[in-house]
């Protein structure tokens, strides 16, 4: 087995490599401005880990775990419009240094450019790929959507919440394991196992970002620290935060999400209190824990040494304490 900084750098290189030199340039360049604002790339280097994990060379999947990555970076071109993010990474957004209409052409150039990957595989395969990816895009869509929805609801539920983030983000990590491990034509049982780790694995790692997008540093974070609470977003903070609040807790909370003042710092300032008052910052906390031990219990069902099981355990175990 590789260790992650060989994927990362290897992934690095191959991604160097497929750089598209074609015109109109004002399309492509902000394609590879996006690309090259860096990111954790935890959806590809999980392509690549599990190919290994599955007994196969891992630079077999490096146009899949590519595709995973553009996917991904096309959805985030999309999302900071619908947003109106100013940062991602820490840098302008593609819509900001460019404009809207860029923004949204060269973000679906990218889903284009991630579905043409997979056609470097022999058909058998590339048909598993692609099938998979099909499904998980629209689920992505449909959880775009559901946060969308929930910024005009007032009865939004947890459960409803949990579904939104296993559709917006948990997908797409489950699908990047899979896809190494159907490159790697492991058995069924070992391909549903691994979705299944990196399904509880990506709700885990969205409820950590949740966290750290009120908590984290601003300086380690790479976007607008309290950005969530900014856009009146009800993650599993908030909602934890109404359900353990008093009433007039609970009021001043919905008061606070229904504002926009010109400074939003107090705005800020004011819920992250409620949210470490009510213990619902601690149960943040908790719910992490709880969906990354979730992940591990499906290391049991996969028919691996374990060795490569301990590997699998101690990335989710990085990813839960991460501060980035």
């Amino acid at each position: 087995m590789h260790s992650i900084s060989d994927y990362q750098e290897n992934f690095l290189n191959y991604l160097e490599s497929q750089k598209i030199s074609r015109e109109p340039k004002s399309l492509y360049e902000p394609i590879h401005y996006i690309l090259s604002l860096g990111g954790k790339r935890i959806r590809p280097i999980l392509t690549l880990l599990t190919a290994e994990i599955f007994d196969t060379n891992y630079k077999e999947a490096l146009p899949a775990a590519l595709a995973v990555e553009v996917f991904h970076n096309f959805s985030l071109v999309h999302d900071d419009i619908m947003d109106d993010a100013p940062l991602r990474r820490g840098k302008e957004t593609v819509h900001e240094k460019w404009n809207l209409n860029t923004g949204i052409l060269s973000g679906d150039a990218m889903l284009i450019l991630a579905y043409q990957y997979f056609e470097k595989y022999e058909p058998k395969i590339f048909q598993s790929l692609a099938k998979l990816f099909s499904k998980t895009a629209l689920e992505v869509c449909e959880g775009q959507q559901w946060d969308v929805d929930f910024e005009n609801r007032d009865d939004v539920t947890i459960s409803e919440y949990l579904k939104m983030i296993e559709y917006k983000t948990a997908v797409l990590v489950a699908a990047a394991m899979k896809m190494g491990a159907i490159i790697a034509e492991t058995n069924e049982e070992n391909c549903n196992a691994i979705y299944d780790f990196g399904l509880n694995l990506g709700i885990a790692f969205q409820l950590q970002d949740d966290y750290l997008d009120a908590f984290g540093n601003p300086e380690t974070f790479g976007k607008q620290v309290g950005g969530d609470i900014i856009e009146n977003k009800k993650t599993y903070l908030y909602l934890k935060a109404l359900e353990f609040s008093t009433k007039e807790n609970a009021e001043q909370l919905m008061n606070l999400f229904s504002i926009q003042p010109s400074d939003n710092t107090e705005k800020i300032n004011s819920i992250k209190e409620i949210f470490n008052e009510t213990g619902a910052s601690e149960a943040t906390q908790v719910a992490i824990k709880e969906y990354t031990l979730k992940a591990f219990e499906t290391l049991d069902k996969m028919k691996i040494d374990e060795d490569k099981k301990a590997i699998l355990r101690i990335f989710g175990e990085n990813l839960m304490s991460r501060k980035v």
